[in-house]
């Protein structure tokens, strides 16, 4: 008898959440997905309401899955979570936020207390525990900040969670968060332990407050009866403790083996490069990887797919007034736009630190710049400038890659932006490398269905995943003809950023005040 369970997956975004049912040979039963914003209450802030935009998502979505097939009790053999991370929740003595969450690494409210804790602990001392140094995209600081200013808020605090963690609580009243997460807890977790360091939480918060480590494709529990009320999933469900949604999307385009990088087209822009053996650079995030035995180095763009949708929204009224009725979508009406402007937009180069910047020079007081402009520059010109900018950070952070080593052989693009097909062409062109583009656009979720298969016994390895689940639509090659003026221009973009940085330093610290 063929085996006819399913699988459920439901992935977190910045800007809206995707959920899928997948039969067990990897074919897309149900999918659906809602939107929601992030709040911005200052510049340099970013923040999620997380029972509205988290929970409220995962009840809307699991039960729309459900509703769209109609499974027979017991059909359902796991689920599985991703989401945003690493995140900064803090919930009470009855495990309520207290807060809306603090996000990742576009939100970089704690500048002074990265500053502070980095002189506390000592550069290296970080770094040769945690394999990172801290950055925007670390929790430590923003916990430290919390308690700075608002400690009536830091005294009522019994957790702090992460986005995945936060769902695996609510689905099986387990706290819990996975070992390729937690080293972005920095300076929390000890990676080579893959344990909390008392001597980095305690000066900053109680060990208590974390949660469980686990591996990602281990099983948190079963969904609980109040779980399923809300959520339609039944009770008793097996459920994976889950990971970031970048790793989930990894595993949705099969980027498992050493060599293979994952570039996530959305919001931001990050990349996990799976690598034989666990390898540290001062500029990027080591991280353990999935499962025991496997190690990962990541990198992350805090504005790629948010640089995009501000230009369609602040410059690109034509094209959303033609998309309303009827004539197109407005980002393609955008890439049409510029198919007569040729490859460098004559001159004009974007710095895309429009929220800062992640990887490679982890700075957030880093802001965003248009240079080169003339008489003859254009809307059109500008916009292709933005996905040039993109694509210079994103060879910028392979280039930092090869510096341990670890140059990627195969490179795989995922998620919703591969649809915009001149921004992941420009990519290829400017970094000269292929990309290969999964049949599938629904991302992490995706990934999501098959680690709930690990967690309920399913699967054993990473077999099935490249058998069967994973299929590549199109392979985007580039175009050698514009490598040498893609070449040119890039030395000039590296340089910007060096020469500027005081001044926008500078310009930061005016704004902020």
């Amino acid at each position: 008898m063929t085996d006819d369970r399913v699988l459920m997956g439901i992935d977190l975004g910045t800007t809206g959440a995707k959920g899928v049912l997948v039969t067990l040979r990897g074919d897309i039963l149900a999918q659906h997905e809602t939107h929601y914003g992030f709040d911005i209450p200052r510049p340099g802030w970013a923040e999620h309401d997380a029972d509205q935009a988290w929970w409220g998502s995962v009840c809307t979505i699991s039960r729309a899955l459900l509703a769209q097939v109609e499974l027979r009790q017991g059909q359902l053999a796991g689920v599985g979570c991703s989401a945003i991370a690493p995140t900064m929740l803090p919930l009470d003595a009855a495990f309520r936020p207290l807060r809306p969450a603090i996000l990742y690494g576009i939100d970089t409210r704690a500048a002074r207390e990265i500053d502070e804790l980095t002189e506390q602990f000592g550069t290296e001392r970080i770094f040769e525990r945690t394999g990172q140094f801290l950055s925007a995209q670390s929790v430590g600081p923003k916990v430290a900040w919390y308690r700075r200013h608002e400690p009536e808020l830091y005294a009522r605090t019994a957790k702090v969670v992460t986005a995945t963690s936060y769902l695996t609580y609510r689905l099986t009243g387990r706290f819990v968060v996975d070992n390729y997460t937690a080293p972005y807890f920095t300076p929390f977790f000890d990676v080579g332990k893959l344990a909390w360091s008392p001597e980095f939480v305690e000066p900053i918060c109680p060990l208590s407050w974390l949660p469980e480590t686990a591996w990602a494709t281990e099983m948190a529990g079963v969904v609980t009866a109040k779980a399923s009320e809300e959520t339609g999933i039944p009770a008793g469900t097996p459920v994976a403790v889950g990971t970031a949604d970048a790793a989930s999307e990894a595993v949705s385009a099969g980027a498992l083996e050493a060599g293979d990088l994952m570039i996530m087209y959305g919001t931001t822009m990050f990349l996990i490069q799976a690598v034989a053996g666990y390898r540290r650079h001062r500029d990027l995030w080591a991280s353990v990887y999935l499962q025991p035995g496997q190690a990962a180095l990541a990198a992350g763009m805090s504005t790629s797919g948010a640089l995009i949708r501000w230009f369609r929204d602040q410059f690109g009224q034509p094209e959303q007034e033609a998309e309303a009725r009827g004539e197109g979508n407005a980002y393609q009406l955008l890439s049409e736009s510029v198919a007569q402007i040729p490859a460098g937009s004559d001159g004009l180069i974007a710095l895309p630190y429009f929220s800062g910047e992640r990887t490679p020079i982890n700075d957030p007081q880093a802001r965003g710049a248009l240079f080169g402009f003339t008489l003859k520059h254009t809307r059109a010109h500008v916009y292709r400038s933005c996905l040039e900018g993109i694509a210079y950070g994103l060879r910028h952070n392979i280039e930092t890659m090869a510096e341990v080593d670890a140059m990627p052989e195969r490179l795989v693009a995922v998620s919703s932006g591969v649809r915009n097909s001149l921004w992941v062409q420009i990519c290829s062109d400017v970094t000269g490398l292929p990309q290969q583009v999964s049949e599938h656009t629904v991302g992490a979720a995706f990934g999501d269905a098959y680690l709930a298969g690990y967690a309920a016994g399913i699967f054993h390895d990473a077999q099935p995943l490249k058998d069967e689940w994973v299929k590549i639509a199109r392979v985007v090659e580039p175009n050698p003809v514009v490598k040498p003026t893609y070449d040119a221009l890039y030395a000039v973009y590296r340089s910007l950023y060096p020469h500027t940085r005081d001044d926008m330093h500078a310009l930061a610290k005016l704004t902020n005040e």
